[in-house]
């Protein structure tokens, strides 16, 4: 039967694996049928190319020149098999921030723009807070501080000089002031083209707070153990 359909120059695929039979739909706009005597005009998809070509040891089918695809295969070549790892997680990463994004409809200044913002924002608002939250408030704000100063290292900078220098663009500008990886220098997030989503920055404030409570009450539980210890 497929040499038949190769006299009249269509092409046919004996066998095709469920997700690829899933996505082919997706990709031709065509519809998928369980037998040829129900088949119509209608059912039919479209693409310029459909070639096959041989990769390694391995006969791949390339379907080219779709006009409104709602799936795609990205091929990723690699020298070792770490090399494709890292670059399947690169490409998985960006998709998911571009996702991130649309679903949102939302961005944030990068460049930890956000995390040196909201440190000043909260050491002017930790003077209005009396007694022992006062420290908590100190605590958090400097802790935020961490991606910048992650930022600064492994441009291989003064930590302390540069940050000192972001902070003072931050609270004297008033407007988003990021860290540029190169320099360690204040950059404009905007300009450059650096945002973050709004989704990460949400669940980091979420979830940050309540990993170091748990944390803590870890310590607290170990130390009452070897506190109630036989001879303690």
């Amino acid at each position: 039967s497929l040499e038949m359909l190769a006299h009249e120059r269509i092409i046919a695929l004996r066998r095709a694996k469920r997700r690829n039979m899933e996505r082919l739909p997706l990709i031709v706009g065509g519809i998928a049928v369980n037998s040829v005597d129900d088949l119509d005009e209608d059912d039919l998809g479209f693409a310029d190319v459909v070639y096959e070509q041989s990769l390694g040891d391995d006969k791949y089918t390339f379907i080219e020149g779709v006009k409104n695809a709602h799936s795609c295969t990205i091929l990723v070549q690699g020298s070792t098999d770490h090399a494709i790892a890292q670059m399947k997680d690169a490409i998985h990463d960006g998709l998911r921030a571009v996702k991130n994004a649309l679903d949102d409809e939302a961005l944030i200044p990068g460049a930890a723009a956000f995390e040196i913002a909201a440190h000043v924002h909260l050491e002017e608002f930790k003077k209005t807070v009396a007694g022992k939250p006062r420290l908590g408030v100190e605590i958090f704000g400097k802790a935020l501080l961490t991606v910048p100063k992650t930022l600064i290292e492994n441009s291989g900078l003064d930590v302390q000089e540069k940050l000192l220098a972001v902070i003072a663009a931050r609270e004297s500008q008033k407007t988003a002031v990021g860290v540029s990886a190169a320099t360690g220098d204040t950059i404009d997030p905007a300009l450059e083209g650096i945002w973050d989503n709004y989704i990460v920055k949400k669940q980091m404030l979420g979830l940050a707070p309540v990993l170091a409570e748990q944390l803590l009450l870890v310590d607290e539980v170990i130390r009452a153990g070897k506190s109630a210890a036989p001879g303690a």
